[in-house]
């Protein structure tokens, strides 16, 4: 570390900040692509969630400290030559360590717009079509069964009908759900 002992004073901070905060970067990064990241850094002892609802990431985590501060110490670092004001340098390294928070938001945010939800709902069901399985017998009298395909999941739920008799292989349109399980169809 002989090199940095020559440097200015604010020069050598930043390096000093950059150096280890970029070690722990590169190893976030590895672990990330490996498995070994469970959560979003470690976890704080308040509840940072200022919206009410669920946040996409922890405001105050390690990784957000970590992506500050590389942000702020290599954003001073890349403009101690340009910029000879010292307040305005580190107010545009502060800058630009927030506006790194920020891009790791953006980027948490459309990572999960590609998670998709593919827990059954019977609410799905409604005016899907389904093929009878077990007869439907008339006029609300009893419960037959049909098969209905749902995000690509083939299911076997109960049904009921206010037409007539529906025989096996027919197909329903489901025209609501009642009592939260069984299908109310009628024949197409």
């Amino acid at each position: 570390m002989e090199v940095l002992e020559n440097l200015p004073s604010l020069l050598k901070l930043f390096w000093f900040i950059a150096i280890p905060v970029s070690i722990i970067f590169l190893i976030q990064t590895i672990m990330t692509f490996v498995g070994a990241d469970t959560a979003d850094g470690l976890s704080a002892d308040f509840d940072s969630d200022l919206h009410g609802g669920e946040a996409p990431f922890q405001l105050f985590s390690l990784r957000n400290l970590v992506n500050f501060l590389l942000g702020f110490s290599w954003g001073g670092i890349s403009f101690y030559t340009t910029i000879p004001n010292q307040t305005l340098l580190i107010t545009v390294a502060l800058a630009i360590g927030i506006s790194f928070i920020f891009i790791f938001f953006l980027v948490i945010r459309q990572v999960q717009k590609l998670g998709e939800d593919n827990s059954f709902r019977i609410s799905n069901t409604i005016s899907g079509t389904a093929e009878v399985y077990l007869a439907i017998p008339a006029q609300m009298s009893g419960k037959g069964k049909v098969l209905i395909s749902i995000k690509g999941s083939m299911r076997e739920l109960e049904a009921m009908t206010a037409q007539d008799r529906i025989p096996t292989g027919s197909v329903v349109r489901v025209i609501k759900v009642e009592s939260d399980n069984i299908l109310i169809v009628e024949k197409i």
